[in-house]
């Protein structure tokens, strides 16, 4: 072999690249994996099959000598879920790459649940199991999301017994497979069209039980978060009470098969009308209690005497009013008095006041021709026209100055 690079001049040869190619993967070391075995031939003592992944779309195909299938305690077949010891192995001539298996082992029942408990404590922690995010169901869903196998005993538990309590009960179904590899991504897939419909109100998965292993689809991680983060409230009907998948723990309501979650999902129209009936009843008879209870009290009221003879309510106020109007009548008289005693005292004070009554006494009031009053002789000289105002009316005068009382 050449260490030299291969170019377009210089190719390799295809011996020299498959030879490579084996020497580095001969180098790798073994490990080991975990899937089902797809396919599972022997041939001269040998045997040839493929394991696929259990979650992811895939395939690796495998080869185990006679010499190691002797080693081998236990028998195993196609749709066995095992754990094998590998080593890439390539061969040469046929230039196809496959692995090697040096050991081979069922996963076993305790394998299964030791995981299965590590995942329920996990989703514990997290919290998905709180009652507090438990969502109520409808009390009658016009629509209902199902999701279960293709003409299945538990889609026709679910349809015949929901119709059955209530005949115009809508359905829209979801088909998956409810056991195998293919479980959690067609049941998430179905979960997810039904929650994204705005007309479903509540989504059953329906299976109809089964034994452990068949049920590992529904305590699938993928699962239990897709029903977890679904808005729309879902019931768990897997049908197994032995064992409880952790779709059961994570639903909103765990039914214990799937004619009991058409039953606790769809109310009964016959037991709803009856108890329509007994309400109507009950409130008649409240009803009737209370009218007769408010005839009595009014029965009471009008047989007591002050309501027998309601005169006496008219005759008192009467006398009252009769009291009042006499007592306004003097309070209005004793006012008029003061204040005509008042006007008159006024009267006096102003006649006492009045030029007037210095007039009638003989005095006058003298006003020289500009009308101001005139107060002294030096205000009125010579010649001066003036007016006298006396008691009894006015005289015009002419002053002829100071008198000589020489």
């Amino acid at each position: 072999m050449t260490d030299a690079p291969a170019t377009r001049e210089a190719p390799w040869p295809v011996a020299l690249l498959s030879g490579k190619l084996k020497d580095y993967l001969d180098r790798l070391g073994t490990v080991w994996v975990e899937g089902e075995l797809t396919q599972w031939g022997v041939s001269g003592g040998n045997v040839y099959g493929k394991l696929k992944d259990l979650e992811a779309d895939a395939t690796i195909s495998i080869t185990m000598w006679s010499s190691v299938r002797a080693r081998l305690s236990e028998q195993f077949k196609q749709g066995d879920h095992v754990v094998a010891l590998v080593k890439p192995s390539w061969w040469v001539k046929g230039g196809s790459l496959s692995m090697q298996v040096y050991d081979l082992k069922h996963v076993g029942l305790g394998d299964l649940l030791e995981r299965l408990e590590r995942l329920r404590a996990q989703l514990a922690a997290e919290g998905l199991f709180e009652r507090s995010r438990k969502k109520r169901l409808p009390f009658l869903p016009a629509v209902i999301g199902l999701v279960t196998g293709r003409d299945s005993d538990a889609e026709n538990d679910v349809l015949r017994n929901a119709r059955l309590r209530w005949p115009s009960v809508e359905f829209r179904i979801e088909y998956a497979a409810v056991q195998g590899d293919r479980t959690a991504v067609e049941v998430v897939r179905a979960i997810r069209r039904l929650d994204a419909d705005p007309a479903v109100e509540v989504i059953i998965v329906a299976r109809g039980g089964g034994d452990f292993q068949n049920l590992l689809g529904f305590s699938d991680e993928r699962v239990v978060r897709a029903a977890a983060e679904a808005s729309t409230p879902i019931v768990s009907a897997i049908g197994h009470e032995a064992d409880r998948p952790l779709l059961d723990e994570v639903a909103d309501l765990r039914a214990s098969t799937p004619t009991d979650a058409a039953k606790r999902v769809v109310p009964d129209v016959a037991e709803e009308l009856v108890r329509v009936e007994q309400a109507r009843a009950r409130l008649g008879m409240r009803l009737s209690s209370i009218i007769t209870r408010e005839i009595d009290r009014i029965g009471h009221l009008r047989a007591r005497p002050v309501l027998a003879d309601t005169g006496w309510i008219v005759d008192r106020r009467a006398e009252e009013l009769t009291r009042w109007v006499a007592r306004g009548a003097e309070l209005v008289e004793r006012c008029i008095e003061r204040q005509t005693a008042r006007i008159g005292e006024l009267r006096g004070h102003l006649r006492g006041l009045s030029p007037q009554s210095t007039l009638d006494r003989g005095y006058a009031i003298v006003q020289g021709p500009d009308g101001q009053v005139l107060r002294g002789p030096d205000d009125a000289p010579d010649g001066t026209p003036m007016t006298l105002t006396l008691a009894e009316g006015v005289l015009g005068a002419v002053s002829t100055g100071r008198p000589d009382r020489s």
